[in-house]
């Protein structure tokens, strides 16, 4: 009973969800955008009052930093220390 209630629930989400994927999509790619820009604000001359606190997330999101600055439309990495270009 309880495996056909949980089929149902994932099916009735994804009924919901499936004509929203590519704005979910949108919206969670701006939520990283954020991020990083926050993550990287430091280094780019930004006042970040939480730059101490992120400093453990850079071995983590390095990976993603080329995606992010093609996507703001820096053809370049805008940062000495990090070179991924």
């Amino acid at each position: 009973m309880l495996d056909k209630l949980k089929k149902a629930i994932a099916f009735y989400e994804e009924v919901l969800s499936t004509p929203h994927r590519q704005e979910i999509a949108r919206e969670l790619r701006k939520e990283e955008d954020l991020f990083l820009l926050l993550l990287y604000s430091e280094m780019i001359g930004i006042p970040n009052p939480v730059f101490y606190y992120t400093l453990e997330l850079y071995p983590h999101i390095i990976e993603k930093f080329h995606d992010w600055h093609l996507r703001m439309g820096m053809e370049n990495s805008p940062l000495s220390g990090i070179r991924c270009c």
